[in-house]
C-alpha cells in the first residue's frame, strides 16, 4: 500500500538518502520535472515546508500521469501560466494532484489559484523562502471535479509575484496528476458551471475581486436537475487579510498614531440567487505564512494555508425556479458591521479591499429530455443578530491607551422546496444556523492586540449531508519599533487556533475520507458515512530586524494535532453546531512540533495501515538569519493600512 503524503513525509521520510520502507522507495516525483528547477538531490539546508493534514491515496500501480506544468513565478502579476489540458487516454473516476514548489531569497507569501478554463479548481498560497532555499509538496484528491477532467480545457495558473533587488526569491513550480479507477467513487457532479469573473478567453484569470468589482454572473441551467450545490471559494487580502482583529467602525479613530481597519471581525461570504440569500458562509480564518510573526510557520504552515477550503450551501431548494430555462442572476458578496459606538450595529453591504471570491454549481442531472418542477414552500432568512459594544481607557491628558471591544453574531435560515423528477415528489431543504464572538484588546497606543474568536456552525441539507463546526482562535502579538533610531524591530505572538468538524453525509466537495485506500485493502473510506476532524495549532514565536544592519531572524516554537476518524450514521434535525467524535473510528493522526524552524518531533499513526509503527522525525537545518519581507509592521500585523 503506499500513500502520497506532504512533503515533510515524501521529502524527508523517504527523501534523504534512504527510503523509508512504507513508500517502497519511490521518492521521485511522478512526472518529469526540469532536472535544474526541481534537482532530485535537496541539499541538506533547505528547509522542507509542510502543511499538517490527512494522507491521499494513489494506487502504487498507477500508470496514467500527466505533467500540468512545469513554471517559474518571477515577475508574474498579471502574467499567469496559460496552458492546454487535454484528458488523458485512460478511463479513470479519480484524479489525483501533485505540486511541488521551490524557493530561494527573500519573498512575501502569495496566493495563487488554479482554473481549468473559468473554473477555479484550487487555491493555494506559497510559503515565505529562506536564504538557503525551501521546497514543498501538496497533493490534492480532485475528483469531485471530474466532468472538468474529462474534457479539453485551458489551464490557467495564477500566481502573482515580484522581483526586484530587495524580493529575490521566485517560485518554481510542478503540476501534475495522476489518474486511475476505483470501485465503490462516489458519483461526481455532471456538470460544474463556473461563477466567476470568466477571464479565460483573454489568458487571465477569473477571480473576481471584491469590492472593487461586482461578483455577478447571469446564467441559463438544464432544465432537468436533481440535485444542485454551490461551493464558494473567498479569502482576505491586502486590507482584509487580518479580517478578525479588525475593530468596530466606530473605533477605528482611537489611536492618534494610527487608523484600525473596521467594519469588526465578522465576515459573512453570501451566495444570492435573483437577488435573494441562498446560503452564506462565515469564513475561517486562514493564517498565511508571513502573518502575525513568520516564526510561526516554519516549517509547519499555518491550517488550510496550502489548501484554502470552500464552503458548500445546497441550492436544491431553488431548483424550482433554476430550471425554469430562463436566466437567473448568481452574486457573491462579502459584508461585515456597521456600528455606531452606541450598541446599536447593522450589516455593512461593503469591506475593506480586499476579498478574493469565486463560486461553482455543482449539477446532478435527470434523464435526458426531462424537466423538473417543483415550488418553494418556505424561505425563513432574516438579517443576522448583532450584539457590538466597546470602551477605551485613557491617560489624565485624554490620550486614548486602550481599547476593548465584543462583537457577537448570530444567524439562522431555512429555504424548503418540493421537487418533482423522474424518480418522484421530494421535499428538499437548507439549513443553517450560525454564531460568532470576539473579545478584543488594542493597547499600548496600538502596539499590541489580543483577539479571542470562536465561531461555530450547524449546515443540514435533506440530500443527507450535514456539517457541525467550531472554529476557536486566541491570538495575541506585540511590537515595538526603534529602527528610526538605528535600533531594532521586535514582535512577539502567541496563537492557540482550531478547525474542528464532523460531516456525515456527501455535498458536492471530495473528502479526506473518499481520499483513503478502498475497502478491499483495509478498513477504511467506504464503509463511514461520514468523517470528523480535529486539528489544533498552538504556539510561540518571535521576530528581531535590524535594518541598518540589514539582518532579521525568527524565532518560534509551534504545536500541531490532527485527528481524523471516520464517522457513521446521521446528523439529527435541528442539531446544535457542537461536534461529536466519541463514535467515530480514528484513522489518522498526527503530532507535530516544530521548534526554531526544526522538527524536533513528528509522531503519526495511521491506523489503517497494519503494522505500520509511529516514528520519531528529527529534520531540517533550524534557525537561520533571513531577509524577512516587512510592508510596514502595522501592515503585516492587521493593525491598520498595509
Amino acid at each position: 500500500m503506499q500513500f502520497l503524503f506532504l512533503g515533510i513525509l515524501l521529502l524527508v521520510v523517504g527523501c534523504n538518502g534512504e527510503a523509508h520502507p512504507r513508500w517502497n522507495g519511490q521518492c521521485a516525483l511522478s512526472s518529469p520535472v526540469d532536472e535544474e528547477v526541481f534537482p532530485r538531490q535537496v541539499s541538506s539546508n533547505v528547509l522542507r515546508d509542510f502543511q499538517v493534514t490527512a494522507p491521499v491515496y494513489a494506487p502504487p500501480d498507477a500508470k496514467c500521469e500527466q505533467t500540468l506544468m512545469v513554471h517559474s513565478f518571477g515577475n508574474s502579476y498579471g502574467q499567469p501560466f496559460v496552458g492546454p489540458y487535454n484528458p488523458p487516454s485512460c478511463d479513470f473516476n479519480r484524479v489525483v494532484m501533485n505540486f511541488t514548489v521551490t524557493s530561494k531569497g527573500r519573498q512575501f507569501d502569495r496566493l495563487a489559484l488554479m482554473y481549468l478554463n473559468d473554473t477555479e479548481v484550487f487555491r493555494t498560497s506559497t510559503a515565505e523562502p529562506t536564504a538557503n532555499g525551501i521546497i514543498w509538496t501538496y497533493t490534492k484528491d480532485m475528483s469531485a471535479l471530474l466532468s472538468l477532467f474529462k474534457e479539453p480545457q485551458k489551464l490557467i495558473f495564477d500566481l502573482g509575484n515580484l522581483i526586484d533587488q530587495t524580493y529575490t526569491g521566485p517560485f518554481n513550480t510542478t503540476l501534475s496528476a495522476t489518474y486511475f479507477m476505483e470501485a465503490n467513487t462516489p458519483a461526481a457532479a455532471d456538470m460544474v458551471i463556473p461563477v466567476s469573473g470568466r477571464m479565460s478567453s483573454s489568458n487571465q484569470p477569473s477571480a473576481f475581486v471584491l469590492p472593487a468589482v461586482t461578483a455577478i454572473n447571469n446564467l441559463t441551467l438544464p432544465r432537468n436537475i436533481k440535485k444542485a450545490y454551490f461551493t464558494l471559494s473567498a479569502c482576505g487580502q491586502a486590507n482584509e487579510e487580518f479580517w478578525w482583529s479588525n475593530v468596530p467602525s466606530s473605533t477605528t479613530q482611537t489611536f492618534s498614531n494610527t487608523t484600525l481597519l473596521g467594519f469588526s471581525p465578522w465576515r459573512e461570504v453570501q451566495l444570492l440567487i435573483d437577488g435573494s440569500i441562498a446560503g452564506v458562509a462565515w469564513p475561517f480564518p486562514v493564517i498565511f505564512t508571513g502573518g502575525v510573526v513568520p516564526g510561526f510557520w516554519r516549517p509547519i504552515v499555518g491550517i488550510d494555508a496550502f489548501d484554502l477550503k470552500e464552503d458548500e450551501i445546497d441550492i436544491s431548494p431553488f431548483i424550482p425556479i433554476l430550471a425554469d430555462g430562463k436566466s437567473h442572476k448568481f452574486e457573491i458578496r462579502v459584508v461585515g458591521i456597521n456600528d455606531d459606538g452606541k450598541g446599536h450595529a447593522s450589516i455593512a453591504e461593503t469591506v475593506g479591499d480586499n476579498w478574493v471570491v469565486t463560486g461553482k454549481i455543482f449539477l446532478w442531472l435527470d434523464d435526458k429530455g426531462s424537466t423538473t418542477t417543483g415550488i418553494m414552500s418556505i424561505r425563513n432568512v432574516s438579517n443576522p443578530e448583532f450584539h457590538v459594544i466597546s470602551g477605551t481607557q485613557r491617560l489624565s491628558n485624554g490620550t486614548n491607551t486602550t481599547l476593548t471591544y465584543s462583537v457577537l453574531a448570530q444567524r439562522n435560515l431555512e429555504i424548503n422546496s418540493t421537487i418533482k423528477t423522474s424518480e418522484g415528489e421530494q421535499v428538499v431543504s437548507w439549513r443553517q444556523s450560525i454564531s460568532f464572538s470576539n473579545t478584543g484588546e488594542v493597547s499600548d497606543g496600538g502596539n499590541t492586540e489580543v483577539n479571542s474568536q470562536m465561531t461555530s456552525g450547524a449546515h443540514q441539507s435533506s440530500n443527507g449531508y450535514s456539517r457541525i463546526y467550531s472554529y476557536p482562535l486566541y491570538v495575541w502579538n506585540t511590537f515595538s519599533d526603534n529602527s528610526a533610531s538605528g535600533g531594532n524591530l521586535t514582535i512577539s505572538g502567541k496563537m492557540d487556533r482550531s478547525k474542528d468538524e464532523e460531516v456525515l453525509g456527501r455535498g458536492a466537495l471530495d473528502t479526506p475520507v473518499d481520499a483513503l485506500p478502498p475497502s478491499g485493502d483495509s478498513d477504511s473510506a467506504p464503509s463511514y458515512t461520514g468523517y470528523s476532524i480535529r486539528n489544533r495549532q498552538n504556539g510561540t514565536a518571535d521576530l528581531v530586524q535590524n535594518n541598518a544592519k540589514n539582518i532579521s531572524a525568527s524565532s518560534g516554537e509551534t504545536e500541531q494535532t490532527y485527528e481524523l476518524s471516520g464517522e457513521a450514521g446521521s446528523l439529527p434535525q435541528n442539531a446544535q453546531a457542537v461536534p461529536d467524535y466519541g463514535n467515530g473510528k480514528e484513522l489518522y493522526s498526527r503530532h507535530v512540533i516544530a521548534k526554531n524552524a526544526a522538527v524536533i518531533l513528528d509522531k503519526e499513526s495511521p491506523v489503517m495501515d497494519e503494522g505500520f509503527i509511529a516514528n520519531d522525525i528529527v529534520s531540517n537545518p533550524g534557525l537561520q538569519m533571513l531577509g524577512y519581507p516587512m510592508a510596514g509592521v502595522r501592515g503585516m500585523l492587521g493593525r491598520g493600512p498595509a
